[in-house]
């Protein structure tokens, strides 16, 4: 059943940001959109309920329970980026904006960028962490509760390893097309002159 859940919130999160932006920017129907779009939390409440009504039911601690959690943080600390970059894609094709600048590309606004990133990584699995843990608290058995607390070290595992690559960004920033190393971001090397 958790499973089959998560799949459902998945695809519920799709559709209802698909609806949304639609009836934001080609129906031109705003308040509808923002209905839509807030409904989106509800799926994390109706997974989380469900498994506690799992638990509670005296089903088995198991990775699925595990999953959900981490689903749920992923979402949170995710989510509002996702809106807000198919935000501002879907004002551009189908409101007439203009194109959504992308992420940096080089030096330190490419590493304050994934640093950004990952800082909403790192909400994921405090999230997922505090679920985790309340589940095993809940469970209060310690026999039970292996698959939980595995859960929780993949969290921590994900966030730990999304975290160095953040910090790669910021030791060796990716220089710029034309820019010499121990030269300022933008700055480009003076020409020869050939005429003296």
């Amino acid at each position: 059943m958790v499973v089959a859940l998560i799949v459902i919130c998945e695809v519920g999160f799709w559709v209802l940001l698909a609806a949304g932006l639609t009836a934001r920017y080609a129906l031109k129907m705003p308040r509808t959109s923002v209905a839509l779009l807030l409904c989106e939390p509800l799926l994390e409440v109706v997974l989380f309920v469900a498994a506690a009504v799992d638990l509670r039911g005296g089903a088995e601690p198991s990775w699925r329970h595990g999953l959900a959690a981490l689903y749920i943080g992923y979402t949170v600390g995710h989510g509002h980026r996702t809106v807000k970059w198919l935000d501002g894609h879907a004002a551009h094709r189908l409101g007439g904006a203009p194109r959504p600048a992308g992420p940096p590309r080089h030096g330190t606004a490419r590493a304050r960028h994934e640093g950004r990133v990952w800082l909403g990584t790192l909400v994921g699995a405090v999230v997922a962490t505090v679920l985790l843990q309340a589940a095993v608290w809940y469970v209060d058995d310690p026999s039970r509760v292996g698959p939980l607390q595995s859960w929780m070290g993949a969290a921590w595992r994900t966030a730990g390893i999304h975290g160095l690559i953040a910090l790669s960004y910021a030791i060796w920033p990716k220089k710029a097309p034309g820019e010499k190393p121990g030269k300022a971001p933008g700055e480009r090397e003076k020409p020869v002159r050939t005429d003296a």
